[in-house]
């Protein structure tokens, strides 16, 4: 009888984590190619240095078209969810606004980013840039659709305006910081020396898109109009959604 105790077999792990240090295209995975939209999520989602790659080796007009239909999806499927919150119009005004209101104020930034990057010693042509950008507000959008069924339980339980603006607001605020991480780490592979003029951009664009919100409102709230009739600061706007909600004899929703 063999009195050595056999050594237990312990499998290989499934997906081992690829260094940082590693340079891209080094990798087998980063040259997988990405085709279509589930495996545009699927990249952003599990090896965003394959986006990076595709976007790095003369594919951005490809990898980009991925990427804008992923956020159009996503972002179309997330704004359903909030316009069920009114309903009616807002079915259809909701997802136009929140995916249209993203794409806006990414085109907005994009100038900018792309002049950081230059500063920052990056060597990422515009298309890149861009790119980069799409991938922030794609992984943002697919993000925000894992959100949307606690969205729309609260949707459907209260009548709050106030409520929901926060917590949407909450949601978008825990996605865009995902989306960051994967706009920093794609500049770490395109040769950036320093972050802190992408973090100065990464204020700006959060600025933009929180302007964005109030430029075209109402997005959960009812309106007449697709547009407001009146220029407001956002945090002037949620000031008065705040004090119109606190009024007990309020009847309509604020706009």
């Amino acid at each position: 009888m063999n009195d050595i105790a056999a050594s237990p077999i312990v499998p290989p792990p499934l997906h081992q984590a690829i260094p940082p240090s590693t340079p891209l295209g080094e990798h087998p995975e980063d040259r997988v190619p990405i085709v279509g939209v589930v495996s545009g999520m699927e990249a952003i989602l599990r090896h965003p240095r394959r986006v990076v790659f595709q976007l790095r080796e003369g594919n951005a007009g490809k990898m980009a078209s991925a990427l804008f239909m992923v956020t159009l999806i996503s972002g179309l499927v997330y704004g359903l969810v909030v316009g069920t919150f009114s309903g009616g119009s807002q079915l259809w005004m909701a997802p136009v606004k929140i995916f249209g209101g993203l794409l806006i104020s990414a085109l907005i930034c994009l100038p900018s980013l792309y002049i950081f990057s230059c500063l920052s010693g990056s060597r990422a042509r515009l298309g890149e840039v861009g790119g980069l950008v799409l991938g922030l507000i794609a992984l943002t959008t697919i993000l925000l659709i894992g959100f949307a069924p606690v969205a729309w339980v609260f949707s459907q339980s209260t009548s709050s305006v106030a409520l929901m603006g926060v917590l949407h607001l909450a949601f978008w605020g825990l996605a865009t910081i995902f989306g960051w991480r994967f706009l920093r780490n794609g500049f770490a592979h395109l040769s950036v020396n320093s972050h802190g003029a992408l973090y100065l951009w990464m204020l700006i664009f959060v600025l933009v898109c929180l302007q964005m919100t109030t430029a075209l409102r109402p997005i959960l709230g009812t309106g007449d109009t697709f547009f407001p009739r009146e220029k407001k600061f956002f945090a002037a706007h949620w000031m008065d959604v705040l004090e119109q909600s606190g009024r007990p004899a309020a009847t309509t929703q604020p706009r």
